[in-house]
């Protein structure tokens, strides 16, 4: 397992140089000025804007920029936005913002999502499984926009249940914003738990546990639903990373000060390093994931190994 770790953290190196490589060119392409609008209505000096072009290395070819940028990157330094503020500070404020986002969105869909999922498998054809897969096919079918304009009018504004915007970014105001970012998700991992579980259950290894005299609770419990959770656990560890890229139009509209808000802000603002430095970071915690994900395999499964 150990060598497993190592080569994988190893693999990362290359994925990570590449993904920035990309985001830089992508960002580097986009049309726009970003010294336009810094002075508001008003042009900026001739002088002033030469000063911040020399300082940002704007008028340098890219792959210059890029090395440039991936230097200071390797040494911790992902950049200074226009406000002055470094991108690390900002990473720092807005961060655990979009971690406790993404973290109730993933126990929302682990927790509602699987149990539904298995309620579905279980009763299958029956009212439960109806029930479920219209209100699964309903989520899938209603942008997240939608969803959480719903929820601030409804919960928000009429039942008063939650604060219409995050406010102070306590866990009581992400409760909303972390359920609509995770109602897509959820749709997907009860349905693929149901249809795992329903495949499982039609297995001869499940039949054999019960014609041997195992109960059908256990038999569904020790046997069926462990095999069957493997590609859930897969998607979940996958859509992690996922709902933290994926919140910048939650965070936009309950006003979160988070990743996604800053990515946003970046793209407006034709500021570069406000997009790669918070979107490297992202992928990193997406290749984390992942790596979390293959080591439980082998718990879940102990005929998976990685030696």
């Amino acid at each position: 397992m150990g060598k497993f770790i190592t080569r994988r953290l190893l693999q990362m190196i290359p994925v990570l140089i590449g993904t920035t490589l990309l985001l830089y060119f992508l960002a580097f392409a986009m049309p726009g000025d970003p010294t336009a609008g810094l002075c508001g209505d008003r042009q900026c000096p001739a002088q002033y804007v030469a000063q911040f072009r020399a300082e940002y290395h704007l008028d340098d070819p890219f792959f210059m920029q890029y090395l440039n940028y991936l230097n200071n990157l390797v040494h911790g330094n992902f950049g200074v936005l226009l406000n002055g503020h470094t991108v690390v500070q900002e990473l720092a404020v807005r961060y655990p913002n979009t971690v406790k986002l993404a973290v109730i969105a993933v126990i929302f869909e682990a927790v509602v999502g699987m149990a539904a999922g298995i309620l579905a498998g279980i009763r299958k054809g029956g009212f439960i499984d109806t029930l479920v897969t219209l209100f699964t096919l309903l989520l899938l079918s209603i942008p997240v926009f939608v969803i959480g304009s719903l929820a601030q009018l409804v919960f928000g504004i009429k039942l008063g249940w939650f604060p219409v915007t995050a406010g102070d970014g306590g866990l009581y105001s992400l409760l909303m914003p972390g359920l609509v970012l995770g109602a897509l998700s959820l749709a997907y991992s009860t349905r693929l738990t149901r249809t795992s579980l329903v495949e499982n259950l039609r297995a001869d290894y499940v039949r054999t546990a019960k014609a041997k005299g195992l109960s059908n609770a256990r038999a569904i419990g020790i046997h069926a639903l462990r095999n069957s959770l493997l590609p859930v656990i897969t998607y979940i560890g996958a859509s992690f990373g996922g709902l933290m890229g994926g919140a910048i139009v939650t965070e936009r509209l309950f006003n979160i000060q988070g990743i996604g808000l800053l990515i946003w802000n970046g793209i407006l603002q034709k500021q570069r390093v406000a997009i790669v430095g918070p979107v490297t970071v992202l992928v990193l915690v997406f290749l984390l994931a992942n790596l979390i994900v293959d080591v439980l395999y082998a718990v879940l499964d102990p005929r998976i190994s990685h030696d």
